[in-house]
This record gives C-alpha cells, structure tokens and sequence, in this order.
C-alpha cells in the first residue's frame, strides 16, 4: 500500500503540475474545510474527489480505501456526541431526544444535536483528510522537501521529515515481512495464538527498525554525509491554464458561499 500511494505521487496525471501550486491549492482547501458549513465541506471532498480520481487518475479503489480511515475513525470518536447519559427524569424531559433507554436511575438517549454534532464531525474530518491525501497522492516527497527548503522551511525540519518519511516505509515493510511469515506458519490460525503472534511482533519491530536505523546512518557516512540532505527536483513543470482557472474559480465560489452563508 505504502510503495504503491509513493508510486502514484511519481507518475499520477498531475505530476507535470507545478508542486508549489498544489501545495497552496490544499492548503487554501484545508483552511476553508476547517470552518466551511456542513454542506460545503461535502462539495469540498467531492470535489477533490474529482481532482484526485478523474484528474490525477489514482485508481478509485485506492482512494476509496484511504478515505475508510477518517470514516473509521470519525465514527468511533463521534459515540461521544450521539449517545448521552443523564439522571431520570431530567435526562428524559430532553426536548430532542430520538431514542432513549432507561436502566435504574439513568437514561441513555440519543439527541439530534447529538446526531447533527457527529455527522459535523465525521465530514470535517473527511474533509481535512482529503487535502492532505491530495498532497500525499499527487506531490512527490523529493518535490514536497524542495518546496518547504524554497520557502523558508529550516533544513531541521525539513531533514526530519525526510527521514520520518523513511522510517515509516520502512516499519511498513518489515512489519509485512513478520505478518506474512507468520500467517506462512499458521500464527494466526486462533486467538490466543494470534495475540502471541501479535506481541512477538511489536517486540520484534523495534529491534528490527534500530537495526536498520544503524544501516542508514552508515550508509549516509560512507557517501559523505555532511550534516544535509540533499534531493533531486525536476524543474520541468508544465502548469495548464485549465487547471489554474478552475481551481481559483471554484475556491473564490466556495469562499464567497462560505462567507454569506456566516452573513446571514
């Protein structure tokens, strides 16, 4: 999954696209999907749909998947706010209470505020979430780590991120290496062997991602490292006046929205 979103940012349709105005572009998104209204948060993701399936040509089903994560997550943080506990007979006097459960002297309920204040949620994060995928799916990291040093980002930084980017393809790997050898010598064929399974691995990984740590640094060393990580940035951007156009189009029509649905 990780060498394949990594493969994608290298050869989407929107590759040739100049990075710094994809950055901004999401960013001006994520910015205005943060404090947008419910409806135009749907229109924000729905949009970037477009961009990120139809324009940049990632598979569907990728996307699809990757979008299960916010949904999961939102759903399971987003209990909280749909069911509410409260004393009898206050709790039951709830003027919008849908859905209510007494048990002894309290009163599990379900509210629409609650309902409403959930779905608030769920989209938000959605949304904020499909920038970000935008930038993962359609910006390579060399040219991410480029743009960041060009505007001012300190070399720390930037050099951390590199590496955490790393580091995390490589935990990736080797955790499939472990799983897929297990499942090879049936460590999952129970529960209480899968939890046994489960705590060889997350013991393992550690060693195994201090192990490989050791290997990059000598590495680097051995290429004369000298304090600063240097990467390749393609200068042949071939920006398209489409593009540009219906993007500063369709945000100035969702900012303009945005602010006279808050002018009301």
């Amino acid at each position: 999954m990780h060498h394949r979103i990594d493969a994608l940012a290298y050869i989407n349709r929107l590759r040739d696209y100049p990075p710094h105005q994809k950055l901004v572009f999401a960013f001006m998104l994520f910015s205005l999907g943060y404090i947008a209204p419910l409806h135009l948060q749907m229109v924000i993701t729905l949009w970037l749909a477009v961009w990120i399936v139809v324009y940049a040509g990632i598979p569907w089903q990728l996307y699809a998947q990757l979008l299960t994560v916010p949904l999961f997550f939102g759903l399971t943080s987003s209990l909280a706010l749909v069911f509410n506990m409260g004393h009898l007979p206050q709790a039951a006097a709830t003027k919008d209470v849908l859905l209510g459960v007494g048990a002894g002297h309290f009163f599990l309920y379900v509210t629409l505020q609650g309902l409403y204040q959930a779905l608030q949620a769920i989209v938000r994060s959605v949304t904020i979430t499909s920038t970000m995928y935008f930038v993962l799916l359609t910006v390579p990291f060399a040219q991410l780590v480029t743009v960041m040093r060009k505007w001012g980002c300190p070399p720390l930084i930037t050099e951390l991120l590199f590496l955490t980017y790393r580091f995390i393809f490589i935990l990736a790997e080797i955790t499939t290496e472990m799983l897929t050898a297990q499942r090879a010598r049936l460590g999952y064929i129970n529960c209480k062997r899968g939890l046994y399974s489960l705590s060889l691995v997350v013991s393992q990984l550690l060693h195994r991602t201090i192990e490989e740590y050791k290997e990059i640094s000598l590495g680097l060393i051995s290429r004369g490292y000298n304090g600063k990580l240097t990467v390749w940035s393609e200068r042949g951007y071939h920006p398209q006046k489409r593009y540009l156009f219906e993007a500063l189009a369709g945000y100035t029509l969702l900012l303009v929205t945005t602010v006279m649905h808050y002018s009301r």
